[in-house]
């Protein structure tokens, strides 16, 4: 009697926890969505969040949303911006909105007037990416009011020095919308640790993020993964989407460096 009781309660256990298991497995789907029309992508230095960006602007097109539109807000870093993929975003059919010709690596804060008219027109999705920390945020006071509704999303990397805990990524969030003016409405996870990136890395970033989505009610809208370990960290995110990355963006000092682009399929791969 006792064994039989020990057998059926063992099977409930395995069973509920495999269900669970595939239940938050499913909803955590490959392909993220926009839920407004203007995303706006923000984050300290060495977040990534310009390479989150291309990444997912990417993805978003390969699912056919269209018109898409990704413009460079970025005027506090001179690399590592949208722009270094420019030829590959405009190849993949998506609308471009950049410096051009000598200002192309320009370190001065160049604001193109095309930015307010993809800001006011209400056709297709646009991604806004802008520069590092409040310093960069603070362009986004200069389209106070236009932006009517939104995603602001800031992308946090649990490996550097000032987002390393729930209390510095507290007092980075709080920076940001006090420069920008604008309320955050959700988190990226890009947690890693270049070359040394690991799963073991990518999800304990993932365990810090959900104290702060504890801690704030803002809800954590994927987290980020480079396609050699998309398919261990998306098995244990447990309903939190998975963006797969690749390395897209590199300095301007590193030309020969193999770049991957998008491909139909898994990958990213330019010619």
């Amino acid at each position: 009697m006792e064994k039989t009781l020990r057998n059926r309660l063992l099977f409930v256990y395995f069973f509920t926890k495999v269900q669970y298991k595939r239940g938050m497995h499913t909803s955590a789907t490959p392909f993220i969505l926009p839920k407004e029309r203007a995303i706006i992508i923000i984050g300290n230095y060495g977040s990534g969040k310009s390479e989150v960006a291309v990444n997912w602007t990417l993805q978003m097109r390969t699912q056919g949303v269209d018109p898409l539109s990704i413009a460079d807000l970025d005027i506090v870093n001179p690399y590592f911006r949208c722009r270094e993929a420019v030829d590959l975003l405009r190849q993949k059919g998506v609308n471009v909105v950049a410096p051009r010709g000598g200002r192309f690596f320009a370190e001065l804060p160049i604001i193109l007037p095309e930015v307010k008219g993809l800001i006011q027109n209400q056709q297709g999705t646009a991604i806004f990416d802008v520069g590092g920390e409040d310093v960069g945020a603070k362009v986004l006071n200069s389209f106070q009011g236009f932006f009517q509704k939104y995603e602001l999303l800031i992308v946090l990397n649990a490996s550097r020095p000032f987002t390393d805990s729930v209390d510095n990524m507290l007092k980075m969030t709080r920076k940001i919308e006090v420069a920008s003016g604008l309320r955050i409405t959700g988190l990226i996870g890009n947690t890693h640790l270049m070359e040394e990136t690991t799963p073991e890395v990518i999800l304990n970033g993932l365990g810090l993020l959900r104290r702060i989505s504890d801690e704030t009610g803002l809800p954590i809208r994927f987290i980020t993964a480079r396609a050699p370990f998309y398919d261990a960290v998306l098995e244990q995110s447990f309903g939190v989407n998975v963006l797969r990355l690749e390395r897209l963006l590199s300095p301007p000092w590193t030309p020969g460096d193999v770049v991957s682009a998008f491909t139909s399929g898994t990958g990213y791969s330019q010619q």
